[in-house]
């Protein structure tokens, strides 16, 4: 299993390199002056300072030395510092954010960190559960009930089941708020009688010991949490029911059968870690869409992660910021394949000969 691990780790420089080769060459379908634009924030942009940057960090150099430049950084000839470079989380200046890029990521990242979090736990319970207790009840109304409603959570798109929500639960009942905490714990912040250390409100709340700020922020999680993981939820149920039903049809379980093995345990120690594999693939695809930031589901909750930071820099033609989301989001989905593959070598021996 080590050794099968480190050779997946080793692919993943390989693909990373890639990845950043591939938007490299995206970014010189822009001329240097735009490019040197993205490292200032005042406009009109002098053309003497857009001169400067463009000098300073050799955006007319051959192909090969501006890819080393913008990777890890350019050599400033008067003082001799390394300046920019992505290794050193250096990605332009964020024109509606007002700060560089890689703080504004940092400052936004743990809201759809924390939003993927509380998602994931419903949708892998719910989901694998429902799926499973629908393929052993094959056929039965249990089955039949389970599939109708997967087939109505799939066929309702996330921004209508989201804005029902909103208007049933925050217009009408005002039971959950839209936004990621209210206004009364962003005042405290900025008078700076709350704290925080992680930016993930739920953990700085317990940190704090202030349970009204852990209430409020759960509460502004239980809608987009809901509405993320019900359409979910409804693909992990076909995918598990199905992978299931197809385990449950093969020999070595029909043999096991014949040894008097109680159904119980074939389900739990034969059916299931081998119907696992599809539901793996699928998790990773999940983990790392959520994780490099649900754009409508945060936009209609006014729920400021990545995918809402995307979306206010694709309106705004800020074309640094895009490019810092998009290479976070290559950075996340390259991890959780190589999770997957691992996990697939735990769950699978025989992929481990590979």
């Amino acid at each position: 299993m080590m050794a099968y691990s480190i050779r997946r780790l080793l692919i993943l420089p390989v693909t990373l390199f890639g990845m950043s080769v591939i938007i490299f060459l995206f970014i010189q379908l822009l001329g240097p002056e735009t490019r040197a634009s993205f490292y200032i924030n005042r406009v009109p942009r002098n053309p003497a300072v857009l001169e400067g940057i463009i000098k300073r960090y050799g955006f007319r150099d051959p192909l090969p030395e501006q890819y080393w430049n913008w990777v890890y950084g350019k050599t400033d000839p008067q003082t001799g510092l390394v300046e920019g470079g992505l290794l050193r989380g250096n990605f332009g200046f964020s024109r509606f954010g007002g700060v560089p890029v890689a703080d504004l990521i940092r400052s936004r990242f743990p809201a759809t960190l924390e939003l993927t979090l509380f998602a994931l736990v419903p949708i892998l319970l719910l989901g694998v559960s429902a799926g499973i207790n629908a393929a052993v009840n094959h056929n039965r109304w249990v089955d039949q009930a389970l599939r109708l409603s997967s087939i109505i959570g799939y066929s309702i798109p996330g921004f209508v089941l989201g804005l029902l929500l909103l208007m049933i639960f925050y217009a009408d009942r005002g039971w959950f708020p839209a936004g990621r905490v209210s206004d009364w714990v962003r005042l405290e912040i900025l008078q700076g009688t709350f704290e925080i250390k992680t930016g993930l409100f739920v953990i700085d709340s317990v940190i704090n010991g202030r349970l009204d700020v852990l209430w409020d922020a759960l509460r502004h999680l239980v809608l987009p949490v809901l509405t993320l993981s019900y359409v979910s939820v409804a693909a992990f149920l076909r995918i598990s029911r199905s992978s299931m039903l197809e385990v449950l049809h093969q020999d070595f379980i029909v043999t096991a059968r014949a040894k008097g093995i109680t159904e119980d345990e074939i389900v739990r120690n034969h059916a299931l870690p081998n119907a696992l594999l599809p539901v793996v693939t699928y998790s990773g695809v999940v983990a790392a869409s959520s994780l490099s930031g649900v754009v409508i589901i945060e936009t209609i909750f006014n729920f400021p992660g990545m995918g809402y930071t995307a979306m206010e820099a694709a309106l705004q033609f800020d074309v640094a910021t895009v490019l810092g989301v998009t290479m976070l989001a290559g950075v996340i989905v390259v991890a959780s394949n190589l999770l997957v593959d691992i996990l697939y070598g735990f769950l699978d021996p025989r992929i481990r000969l590979h």
